[in-house]
C-alpha cells in the first residue's frame, strides 16, 4: 500500500469512488468536472511554497503497489471557513436564570452559528469495500497526523473533522426529513430550534455518526477529537476538534536520518522497537509518499529500511525518513530519534 498526492490520472478512480461512498459524503460527489476541479487544486497546493495556510487542498490516494489500484481516499484543508463559510448548528442545554438544569429531561436548542473559521479539516477519508485489509484505515487517517507533523507551517492551530450523520440505505436523514417538514424557513438565523420539537428519529440521529463512519469516529477520539457540541446542519452529524499540537500521532511522529540495507541483510526482517508495524514516510510534499511496514529498525536518531522500502518511498542515505509506530508504546531509545528544531526547519 502506497499514500501519495493524488494526480489527474486518478479521476475516474475518483470518481468511482464518489459513486460507491454513498449519501452524505459530501467532500466527494460524482461530479467529474468538480472531481478534475478538485485534483487541479490539490496538485497546486502540493506544489505552493508555503508560510502560512490558506485556500490549499491536499488530498492523498492510497495506491496497491501490485495493481496501481487507487484502494481510497484522504484528505485535509488547510483552512476551512473563509471562502466558504461552515455554517454549523449548536447543541446547548437550556437552564434557568441561575444555570441550572431542568428537573428530568433537559430542553435543548439549536443555534445557527459560523464557529469555525480558519481551522484545517481533515476530510474525504474513504476505504473502498473490495480494497478493506489490515492497516489500510490506520494509513489512511493517521498519515495526514504526519503530515501536519512535517508541515505544521501549511496548517492551523484547531483540527476538526466533520463526520458524516446518520443515512438509511436509501439515502434518507432524519434529521433532513424532519427539517424539510418545517417548510422554507429551514433553519433560521435569529430564533433557535428547540430539539422537543424533533421527531424522535431526527433528534435520536443528533451527534450521531453514519454507521461506516463510528470507526474513524472511534480513531479521532483515541488522537485526542471531541465533540464541542456542534452538528453538521443537513444530517445532525458531529463535528470533532482538537488543536493540532494535541494530538496523539502529531505528537508521537518521530524522524531520523536514513540508513539503507541492502543484499543479505535486508532479510533480517528488522523490526520497529515497538515490535509491531509502523507508518514509514519521506519529508517532501509534492513528492510525499508513505507506507506501513514492520521492516524498519529506529534508535539513535537513526531509521534503517531495507533497500526495497527506500526505493518505494524515494529515500536516500543520510537522508531524513519519518516514522509513527501504530501500535505500542516508544522506547526510550526510539524517542531519541524526536525532531528538533535544530535538526529540521518543520519541527513540531
Amino acid at each position: 500500500m502506497l499514500i501519495r498526492p493524488v494526480a489527474p490520472g486518478d479521476l475516474d478512480a475518483l470518481y468511482q469512488i464518489a459513486l460507491e461512498s454513498g449519501p452524505g459524503f459530501t467532500s466527494l460527489m460524482p461530479d467529474r468536472d468538480a472531481l478534475a476541479r478538485k485534483i487541479d487544486l490539490s496538485v497546486s497546493s502540493f506544489e505552493r511554497a508555503i508560510e502560512r495556510p490558506g485556500n490549499e487542498h491536499y488530498l492523498f490516494v492510497l495506491e496497491d503497489c501490485e495493481t496501481g489500484e487507487i484502494m481510497g481516499t484522504t484528505g485535509i484543508e488547510a483552512s476551512a471557513g473563509i471562502e466558504r463559510p461552515l455554517v454549523h448548528l449548536h447543541r446547548q442545554v437550556l437552564t434557568d436564570s441561575t444555570g441550572v438544569r431542568r428537573v428530568g429531561r433537559p430542553r435543548e436548542l439549536l443555534t445557527r452559528c459560523q464557529h469555525y473559521r480558519g481551522c484545517t479539516e481533515i476530510c474525504s477519508l474513504y476505504l473502498r469495500p473490495a480494497f478493506r485489509r489490515a492497516n489500510a484505515g490506520k494509513l489512511l487517517s493517521r498519515v495526514r497526523f504526519v503530515f501536519m507533523a512535517l508541515h505544521p507551517e501549511r496548517f492551523s492551530d484547531l483540527v476538526i473533522a466533520e463526520m458524516r450523520g446518520v443515512w438509511d440505505p436509501a439515502g434518507q436523514s432524519p434529521f433532513w426529513n424532519w427539517l424539510q417538514s418545517r417548510g422554507p424557513d429551514l433553519i433560521p438565523d435569529q430564533q433557535p430550534l428547540l430539539t422537543e420539537q424533533m421527531t424522535d428519529a431526527a433528534r435520536s440521529a443528533l451527534g450521531e455518526v453514519h454507521i461506516d463512519t463510528r470507526p474513524a469516529r472511534a480513531m479521532l477520539e483515541k488522537e485526542g477529537f471531541q465533540h464541542a457540541g456542534y452538528v453538521d446542519p443537513i444530517d445532525g452529524g458531529p463535528t470533532l476538534e482538537c488543536r493540532r499540537e494535541d494530538i496523539a500521532s502529531v505528537q508521537s511522529t518521530r524522524s531520523g536520518s536514513v540508513v539503507i540495507l541492502s543484499g543479505a541483510n535486508e532479510s533480517t526482517g528488522h523490526r520497529t522497537r515497538t515490535g509491531g508495524d509502523a507508518i514509514v514516510t519521506n519529508t517532501g510534499v509534492a513528492d510525499f509518499r508513505a507506507t506501513v511496514s514492520h521492516q524498519l529498525h529506529a534508535d539513535a536518531g537513526r531509521v534503517t529500511v531495507p533497500a526495497a522500502l527506500a526505493r518505494t518511498l524515494g529515500l536516500s542515505a543520510n537522508g531524513r525518513a519519518c516514522y509513527l509506530p501504530l501500535t505500542g508504546r516508544q522506547s526510550p531509545a526510539a524517542l531519541e530519534g524526536h525532531m528538533s528544531n535544530e535538526e529540521v526547519r518543520y519541527a513540531y
